[in-house]
């Protein structure tokens, strides 16, 4: 369980700084259509007067995703949600987490076909509810009548427990967003400028980097702050997704309602 919630978050962390870690890009605006995401491209010309401001004039592809880069990293909330891989069992998480920097943190997270799991930190207090499949998964390889009993007892339940206890202050660590994406502000980035398109109907700006064989996408918006909208990495080690939204929304992280089970009071 404790690997699988660091994992996720942190290769989110790793897929953000991607940019800033990697060097070479060669230099040259994109010009093909992003999948899923809508192009400008055939749009009719229209006259000087008409024509829309360039996002970001007079800045390089590294410039703009520094800037980005320092929006995300300064913001006081987000969501994260996207499929990585989790080296340990070769599979891939789901993620859809809310967080921030006071380390209050609430979402969801699953491991290919093995089940989900909700997880809530307020606080100290670290709030998380399993289904039968995750529970069967994480407790592969125990006797039979060992897992049909944790599962009777915690199956679709909430469960409570210290955040500073052992067992939970790994993953109450990375519910702080600083903690969570302190990788990503350091490092400069050689990215290329591409064309403008939308990441679900927000503007954004594409940029392109690569390093030997991987590449990475990232989608920064072009009105207000120059957030990072969504990170695509084609890397070997790290391939996967990341979309990353409701920048400074309050995190709804609030204690479950109904009978909520105490872990620490079981031992």
């Amino acid at each position: 369980m404790r690997h699988t919630v660091i994992a996720a978050l942190c290769l989110a962390a790793v897929a953000t700084a991607g940019l800033t870690g990697c060097a070479g890009g060669d230099g040259a605006d994109d010009t093909s259509r992003e999948p899923g995401a809508q192009s400008t491209a055939k749009k009719p010309k229209t006259s000087e007067k008409q024509k829309p401001k360039e996002p970001f004039a007079g800045l390089t592809g590294g410039e703009i995703a520094e800037r980005a880069l320092e929006a995300t990293t300064g913001a006081a909330s987000l969501r994260m949600k996207g499929d990585v891989p989790d080296e340990e069992s070769g599979g891939t998480l789901h993620l859809d987490m809310a967080l921030d920097k006071k380390g209050d943190c609430a979402g969801t997270m699953g491991l290919g076909d093995q089940g989900e799991a909700e997880l809530v930190k307020t606080g100290d207090t670290l709030y998380m509810k399993y289904d039968e499949a995750f529970l069967r998964a994480q407790s592969e390889g125990e006797p039979k009548a060992d897992v049909d009993a944790t599962v009777a007892l915690l199956a679709g339940k909430w469960t409570k427990t210290s955040a500073k206890g052992a067992d939970a202050e790994d993953i109450a660590g990375f519910c702080d967003l600083d903690l969570v994406l302190g990788g990503a502000r350091d490092g400069d980035s050689d990215a290329a400028r591409g064309r403008t398109t939308t990441v679900d109907g927000t503007p954004a700006i594409v940029l392109r980097e690569r390093d030997g064989k991987d590449r990475y996408t990232l989608y920064v918006a072009t009105e207000g702050e120059p957030y990072v909208l969504r990170v695509d990495s084609a890397s070997a080690a790290d391939p996967g997704s990341v979309t990353f939204t409701d920048y400074g929304r309050p995190v709804p992280a609030g204690k479950p309602s109904g009978d909520v089970l105490d872990l620490d009071s079981l031992g």
